[in-house]
């Protein structure tokens, strides 16, 4: 199966429009972080038929706050 790749940061910054090559192109895209494979996006035809695809992502790369964190402290008593 022929795949593309692109890092994270890049799938982050054009999300939409790499969602959009991948249902026009039907070629699966593989998502990077630092040189790993953490997922792979389909184009929804070539899913598993027959099933929901509910619960079908996994994060496959460990836990990574400075990733996932965007290191603004969270006040619940202070207005949005």
């Amino acid at each position: 199966m022929h795949e593309k790749t692109v890092m994270a940061s890049t799938f982050k910054a054009r999300c939409l429009a790499l969602l959009d090559q991948v249902e026009i192109d039907r070629i699966p895209l593989v998502i990077t972080k630092r040189g790993r494979a953490i997922a792979r996006v389909l184009p929804m035809d070539d899913a598993p038929t027959g099933r929901s695809t509910m619960g079908s992502v996994h994060l496959v790369a460990e836990p990574d706050a400075a990733y996932y964190g965007t290191d603004v402290v969270w006040d619940p008593e202070l207005p949005g």
